[in-house]
């Protein structure tokens, strides 16, 4: 039967009640044979056995009627906004059915026993009903207080759930943004060689931005890889830099080999590097030097500034892109200095217990 089915029970109570009924039964029907009857040991145990079952009889119809009512509740109000009417309609129906099934049914037992000449209950009166009616309260509150710890778990659990696959889709979105800029740069590159350099060179360079596009499309699902990975990366688009600007653009690194496999936002390094191509002067009268180094759980990039007398426009994606992917993915956020001399950014070096 439905209400007897293991998956049933679990689905509709929050758990699996059978050793609480069948505890809560047995401990019921003694308080109430205490209540009802006389039972001091002066009496024959055939009396006494009689009595008791008497009790456990109506003890067994109370609790599974009243729980079949309960699990009919549920079914029809299921929300949190409903909590108040299930729970009064479940009061009002459990003091209807002990005073159904407890009162009249006592009265029909009293007759039946009689006929035995056998007294199965003293005369019901209202402190016992009010008696029975607190103890199967106290009981029914037990199933309502698991059921409602159960629904907050599950709430908060599909809240989680939600509020992930919202900054995952966030997260999408920022890393397919930060892709386009990528190659929108590669291109203006790929223009001046083209300008300025033979056919060989524009053809060496789309070999090279080949690569770095399969690392792309490899890491494009991931949402922090490790630095050593994003290193490889970063040092192939550098190799591409250099097809124009050659030894006037220069990365100074200072990585220790223990940050090596921390973790970072993917392509965050190779944007801020990109950007302070961008932004800055790189001739042979002003080389481009950048330093990249670890300082214990920090990555640490930083750029003389060199401000071009034509300053390019700026989309203005790359740094806000790192800022929103850090930001969404860890409780760290970065630090932007800009001093007047110095351009520095310094991403935090995470583990992947740093995530949210």
């Amino acid at each position: 039967m439905k209400l007897f089915n293991k998956e049933k029970r679990i689905q509709y109570l929050g758990f699996n009640d059978f050793w609480f009924s069948t505890i809560g039964i047995i401990v019921i029907s003694f308080v109430t044979s205490f209540l009802f009857n006389d039972m001091s040991m002066d009496n024959p145990f055939i009396i006494l056995f009689i009595r008791w079952s008497s009790s456990l009889f109506f003890t067994i119809i109370d609790w599974f009627v009243i729980r079949a009512i309960l699990i009919f509740l549920r079914r029809k109000f299921p929300d949190f906004k409903d909590d108040f009417k299930r729970i009064s309609i479940l009061f009002i129906a459990i003091v209807t059915v002990i005073f159904a099934a407890d009162f009249f049914g006592n009265y029909f037992l009293t007759y039946f026993f009689s006929l035995f000449d056998i007294t199965s209950r003293h005369t019901m009166s209202f402190k016992v009903l009010l008696a029975i009616t607190i103890i199967v309260v106290m009981d029914m509150a037990i199933y309502e207080a698991i059921y409602y710890y159960v629904r907050l778990k599950k709430s908060i659990r599909e809240e989680e759930q939600t509020k992930q696959v919202m900054i995952q889709a966030q997260l999408d979105t920022l890393r397919n943004q930060a892709q386009p800029h990528f190659l929108f740069n590669s291109l203006n590159t790929l223009r001046d060689i083209i300008d300025v350099e033979d056919k060989e060179d524009a053809k060496i360079f789309v070999d090279k931005l080949s690569d770095v596009y399969r690392f792309i499309l490899e890491s494009g699902n991931s949402n922090l890889l490790q630095l050593q990975d994003e290193l490889k990366f970063v040092k192939s688009y550098i190799h591409i830099q250099k097809e124009r600007f050659g030894d006037n653009l220069v990365v100074d690194w200072k990585i220790k080999d223990q940050a090596l496999t921390m973790m970072i936002i993917p392509m965050s390094l190779q944007l801020l590097i990109e950007n302070a191509i961008k932004h800055n002067v790189v001739s042979k009268s002003k080389p481009l030097i950048i330093t990249v180094k670890t300082d214990e759980n920090q990555l640490i990039v930083s750029n003389r500034i060199q401000k071009k007398s034509t300053q390019l426009p700026s989309t203005k994606i790359g740094l806000k892109n790192i800022v929103k992917r850090y930001n969404l993915l860890s409780n760290k956020s970065i630090e932007v200095n800009n001093d007047g001399e110095f351009f520095t950014v310094t991403l935090p070096l995470l583990k992947l217990s740093d995530q949210k």
